[in-house]
């Protein structure tokens, strides 16, 4: 058993709001929960402008938010499984927060979290709970069926005393020579189409021939279009299949830009179109608009925050199709992962969503 597991019923901690002085906040992973994790920090400086704050955070995580302003970062090499505890044990060895917020509730972040001395260890409600999550906080945010992830996550402030921010902010620093990469990639102001195809989870990709015929409509319509992605195979195979299949001319960025430098190319994007993926939610946190594809994931719960007008969403589909249900009978959250899920969306669905961007004002 865990040297520091409490045993019993989760019970509220009487340490009083206006007594905080230090909040770690523990959330390694992916890239779209890391960006909704951001307006919690900022409601937190805001609400707490004294208090110390630490992230313990993933590695590849840290690369897109790690310059944020006032606050620490551990960061937890998710390859080295053995050595990231005990790594993590020894930078905070003598230290103790007054509150931790422990935000994943995946077997190892738990355990991770043990290591983090807290007098106040809030975590999820218990429709939320899994995998000893309920053993090591003494804390509960309130229950929310329905909610977006951002907005589950923005009430770990809430529990402890710091209210929601009127509208979320985000504000990930770019740098200069980041912004001048994106300037030199995408020069002038003709309007462009950013397509991220691929998500780390497979069965949540769309088809390469409708992102060809999508980008071969928006050029048409006078857009250009950039390509990103990862350094994978697939993320390369992917590319290539959609170059070769649209006759669009297209700027290939896949595996040449950096989480910084894609992020300063999306604020100069005018739509990225994309699966449920972290480059989703990246834009979204820059405020440009997003064409997201779904049909395993619900958008209502994980599709860009800020703006759905034009997502095409066939996860209700997909639920009476593969699971014999009507969506708002499954467990929210439920990710409906059968390979052709993504089949469900016609490219008739993503031109029309893609024309109702161009009919929208700015």
């Amino acid at each position: 058993m865990l040297a520091c597991e409490i045993q019993g019923p989760a019970a509220e901690s009487t340490l009083p709001s206006t007594s905080i002085e230090s909040i770690c906040l523990l959330r390694l992973s992916a890239l779209g929960d890391v960006t909704h994790v951001v307006p919690l920090v900022r409601t937190l400086q805001a609400r707490y402008p004294e208090a110390r704050l630490a992230w313990v955070i993933g590695k590849l995580e840290h690369k897109l938010v790690g310059d944020l302003p006032g606050v620490e970062f551990v960061v937890v090499d998710k390859s080295r499984r053995l050595s990231d505890a005990k790594a993590l044990r020894e930078t905070l060895q003598g230290r103790r927060f007054d509150v931790l917020l422990q935000m994943q509730v995946a077997l190892r972040a738990n355990l991770l979290s043990t290591l983090v001395p807290a007098e106040r260890r809030v975590g999820y409600d218990r429709a939320r709970a899994k995998d000893l999550h309920g053993l090591v906080i003494n804390q509960r945010i309130e229950p929310g069926r329905g909610q977006h992830v951002l907005d589950a996550i923005a009430s770990f402030g809430t529990a402890i005393g710091a209210p929601r921010l009127e509208a979320p902010v985000w504000d990930i620093p770019i740098s200069e020579a980041d912004h001048a990469f994106a300037e030199s990639v995408l020069p002038g102001d003709q309007p462009t189409l950013l397509l991220s195809p691929c998500s780390s989870h497979a069965l949540r990709n769309w088809h390469t021939k409708g992102y060809a015929a999508l980008a071969g409509h928006a050029a048409e319509r006078g857009y250009r279009i950039l390509l990103c992605g990862g350094r994978s195979a697939l993320e390369r195979n992917v590319g290539d299949a959609i170059i070769a299949a649209t006759r669009a001319p297209v700027i290939d960025l896949i595996g040449k830009d950096t989480l910084k430098q894609l992020l300063a190319l999306m604020q100069r994007a005018s739509i990225v179109a994309t699966p449920d993926s972290g480059p989703m939610h990246m834009a979204n946190a820059v405020g440009t608009r997003v064409l997201g594809l779904h049909a395993a994931s619900n958008p209502h719960r994980s599709g860009p925050y800020s703006d759905r007008r034009f997502c095409v969403d066939r996860y209700p589909e997909a639920a009476r199709k593969f699971l014999r249900r009507d969506a708002e009978r499954l467990p929210w959250g439920k990710k409906i992962e059968f390979p052709g899920v993504m089949d469900l969306i016609d490219e008739t669905d993503v031109i029309e969503a893609f024309e109702r961007h161009l009919a929208t004002p700015a």
